[in-house]
This record gives C-alpha cells, structure tokens and sequence, in this order.
C-alpha cells in the first residue's frame, strides 16, 4: 500500500472509531490534569484508559474515591460506577488505546533548567508498543519544539528498538495541545475552557481536534504544536510578569505608608487598559513559578537572555524572605526577637479553598523562619497533614483554630486566606497579624496596630 492511499485509510479508521465513541482513551497521569480530562472525555461518550504509577490512585479510582478533594466524590463515583473507565499502572496496555494523552508533570531541576524525565519516560512507553491507527497528545507545558523534537524522538527510538516501522502523520498521529487547568476555580472547568490544539501535521491535528471535541466546548486550532506550546507559556509568564510588578509595587508603597490593596481597586475602576493582579506572599502552583523558566532556558540556545522574564522571576520568588522580614520588624515593635517566638502559618496549599500545595509558598516562608529560630505550626483545613513536596518535607500537621490556640501565637501570619478561616476569631484573639493577602481588611480597625500588611 502506497503512503497516498495509507493516509486517509488510518487516519479515517481512527476517525470512524471517534465518532461511534469506540475509540479508547489513555490518559497517561491521573493527577490535576488528567483526571478531570479523563472525566469530561468520558463524559463525552468515550471509553477510557486512566494509567498512573501511583498504586494509590489506582486504588481510590477503583472504591470511587476521589483524592483531588476540590473535583468532588461525584465525578470519581460515575467513573467507577461505569464500564467505560478502568484504571491501571500496567502501561504495556498502552497498546489497546486508540488515543494516548500524556498529562505528566515537567518541573524544574536544581538550576532552574527544565526537567522533561516524566514526558521523555511516557514518550519511550509509548514507542515500545505503538501501532499503526494511534493518536498521541502531549498535554504537559515545556518550551516549543519539545513535540516535534524530545517527546517524538523518544516515542521512535523506541518504536525502533521493538522493531515497529511506523511514520508518524501516515501510520500514527502526534499533537501537543497544553492543558489550562486552574484547581478550585468555580467559573470554569475542563470541559468549559477553550483547548488550544496544534498537531505535527494535519492529519494529527484533525484527529486531535475530533477526539478532543467529544468532551470540551470550545477548541481553538493553531497551525503547529510549537504555536501552542509557545501560546502556553506566554499565559503563564504573562501572569508570573504582572504579578512581579504588583509585588514591586508593593515594597514600595508599603514604605510610603500607602495601601496597595486600595491603590489597585482605585485602578481597577478604569473600564479600559487596565487588568488587576494581586500581590502576595510567592507564587504557587505547577505553572507560574516554574513555565517562565522553561523559555528563559530554551532562549539561550538562541543567543538570547530574557531579562525581563528573569528579573520577575527573582521579585516573585524574593517575596517568602520579605513576609519573614515584615515579621520580623512586627515581632521587633512588640519587643521579641523571631528566634523562639512562636509563629502560626495560615494556609499550607498555594491559593484558597484547595488542597494543592505544589510550590506552595508557605513551604518557603516556613523554612525560612524555621532558619531563623521561630517555632512555626500551620493551619490549613484542607491539609490536615504535610506530604513531602519537590523541596520539601515539613512533617507538620495541621493546627485547628480556636480561642485558645490563637492565643497561644506570638504571631499569626495570614499566606493562603481561605474561606474556612475565622478571621473575626483570628482578630479577637490574636497578638499580631502578618497578613499577605488583605484578608483581615474588614477586621483592621479592631487589630489596629496588632495587624501588619506584608
């Protein structure tokens, strides 16, 4: 058979099996990302595959259990109730799937340099079984060419390896389309925000568009994968550059005695030429404090320096040591040192009403004033114990708040403000507020001079 006549032979086969809803799914990390993908594509009509390492997951998944707390126990009870969906860490059954999404994490190493193990990995357990009729999309954010160049070359070393003569966009299919997931968020979900899809070629990039469309709204096709890969990190590092300039802003109207919460509500009013960001403690998350690295890192092979992207980078990650040095002006006014104050930290994940704390900020500032000789607890109702993170491993377990274990603080620092926390309470009984998020506005006249903004 002739590549001509190859061509349309698999891609429409594949396309058969998409609009029937015969077509497996795997969805290859069942974290973030690819549990709730895996759920709207079932949703959606489509059988699917959920493939992770973590026995645990595998085992929640199978009692209905849903160990993503803000997704809720429904959307994992339909998954198990149904013989649509199975769950598995045996990823030689990547050879049943008609469809491969990859939605594994790319973190940093030591020097700030990306790290594509897990998508190199997946790229390689996809070649040792691949089959003519597959579709594979990468979901993971990475620098443009990762697609085209780490993850396909990884996917034929090993197809070679196993001796499989495949070409891809004739026998088999790759796209790159990122996800855009944002923990908690209540106006959007998976199926609800627009999908970037860019394929390697067009044929992929149809197949990819016709499999996401059975379970998300709105898609949005770009020309290639590195238009999409490059468009998901502009997001992000748009997000991470205005986020610097208010934490500037910050450090400085603080000195002047000026506001920054009131400041960017005056602002806000302007109807045109104007977005509001908010200043905090650090950046938290998978894709603010890491994506904009992955450029800066690719840029070099360019000959090009991103100063720009760079310099927010150090304002936002400086931010932890400057909430530890507000506290310790505080603590200093009210005559104690930080070394053996006692310090309550409120919130361990890295936004409000979640359980994440990927690169969670609270991590930094505890460490920090751990350095520093305070004795430090945290409260967090979402994250009754710490669980080691990619820098750290606090050990620590959640403290439950009343009367008298607020009383009990030197300070209370406020770095994840959420909803569940009494701050009336939090205001009545507490000896200093260090407050990062202008959660205790409403309550800043009755602290008065015991209520600092960091």
């Amino acid at each position: 058979m002739s590549i001509a006549t190859m061509t349309p032979e698999v891609a429409t086969s594949l396309k058969t099996k998409l609009d029937t809803n015969t077509a497996l799914v795997a969805v290859i990390g069942l974290g973030y990302v690819g549990l709730p993908l895996a759920a709207s594509l079932h949703t959606g009509g489509l059988p699917i595959l959920g493939l992770d390492v973590d026995p645990g997951k595998i085992e929640a998944l199978g009692r209905g259990e849903n160990y993503l707390k803000h997704l809720g126990e429904q959307m994992t009870a339909d998954l198990a109730a149904s013989d649509r969906f199975e769950a598995t860490n045996d990823f030689s059954r990547l050879n049943e799937a008609d469809v491969i999404l990859v939605c594994l994490p790319t973190p940093l190493g030591k020097h700030h340099e990306p790290d594509l193990s897990y998508v190199v990995v997946a790229g390689e357990q996809i070649g040792r079984t691949l089959r003519a009729g597959q579709l594979i999309v990468l979901e993971s954010t990475t620098y443009p060419g990762t697609t085209r160049g780490e993850f396909l070359e990884a996917i034929e070393r090993e197809a070679a390896k196993a001796g499989t003569n495949l070409t891809c966009g004739v026998d088999y299919f790759v796209a790159y389309s990122p996800e855009r997931e944002d923990p908690g968020r209540q106006s959007h979900t998976t199926s609800t925000i627009p999908k970037l899809v860019g394929g390697l070629d067009d044929a992929s990039a149809d197949l990819a568009m016709q499999m996401y469309g059975k379970g998300i709204e709105n898609l949005h096709r770009v020309d290639s994968a590195e238009i999409a890969e490059a468009a998901k990190l502009l997001e992000n590092i748009f997000r991470a550059v205005n986020i610097a300039m208010v934490n500037e802003m910050k450090l400085i109207l603080t000195r002047m005695g000026i506001d920054v919460w009131k400041v960017i509500e005056a602002a806000s009013t302007k109807p045109f030429g104007f977005m509001p960001f908010y200043p905090g403690p650090g950046l938290g998350g998978h894709c603010i404090p890491i994506d904009p690295f992955y450029l800066t890192w690719k840029a070099r092979e360019f000959g090009h320096v991103t100063r720009f992207i760079e310099l927010a980078g150090e304002i936002n990650h400086a931010m932890p040591g400057y909430v530890v040095d507000r506290l310790a002006e505080a603590l200093n006014e009210h005559g104690k040192p930080v070394r053996g104050s006692n310090v309550l930290v409120l919130g361990l994940a890295y936004k409000p009403d979640v359980d994440d704390t990927r690169e969670s900020p609270s991590f930094e500032v505890i460490e920090i004033l751990r350095d520093r000789g305070a004795v430090v607890e945290y409260s967090d109702p979402h994250v009754p114990k710490s669980l080691p993170v990619r820098k750290h491993d606090l050990g620590m377990q959640s403290v439950d708040l009343s009367p008298e274990s607020i009383a009990r603080f030197d300070a209370v620092v406020v770095v994840t403000d959420h909803k569940d926390f009494d701050y009336g309470l939090i205001a009545q009984h507490a000896k200093l507020v260090v407050d990062t998020r202008n959660a205790m506005a409403p309550h800043a006249e009755a602290l008065g001079d015991r209520l600092v903004r960091a």
